[in-house]
């Protein structure tokens, strides 16, 4: 698994955990840094404060598109996995788009239910068909 691979993994379970303890993102990712145990990259940080930054719209985009599914319906892995690909999708332009969307999609086949991979790719696909006519 490539660098941005494992911050990618990290991401998705400091925003899982949050979701879980009912806690901020912002808040288990202070605790990560500071235990030093798992490390925590740049890359990790800039993803969980991006999804925090952007939580309401990417929320908003995800139950506009998500046909006949709710946030409240989806796997709580598969809510996570799509908040930080679609942050990584629209607001971070320096990252191939096939690249984000293939990487999203591996971690729901590993992590989640036999449909998650198809789910996730299905409407990460339609985000970057959406991108340039999105108001972000």
């Amino acid at each position: 698994m490539s660098a941005r691979g494992k911050a990618r993994r990290r991401a998705l379970d400091i925003l899982f955990e949050a979701e879980a303890r009912g806690e901020d993102p912002l808040k288990v990712l202070a605790e990560r840094l500071e235990r030093k145990e798992p490390p925590v990259n740049e890359y990790t940080a800039a993803l969980v404060e991006g999804v925090c930054r952007h939580r309401a719209r990417i929320d908003e985009l995800i139950t506009t598109y998500a046909e006949g599914w709710t946030l409240d319906r989806m796997p709580a892995v598969d809510r996570n996995l799509l908040r930080g690909g679609t942050y990584e999708l629209l607001w971070m332009p320096d990252v191939p788009e096939g690249v984000v969307i293939s990487e999203w999609v591996g971690l729901a086949a590993e992590l989640s239910t036999d449909e998650s991979p198809q789910f996730v790719n299905g409407l990460m696909a339609r985000f970057k068909q959406l991108k340039p006519s999105l108001a972000l």
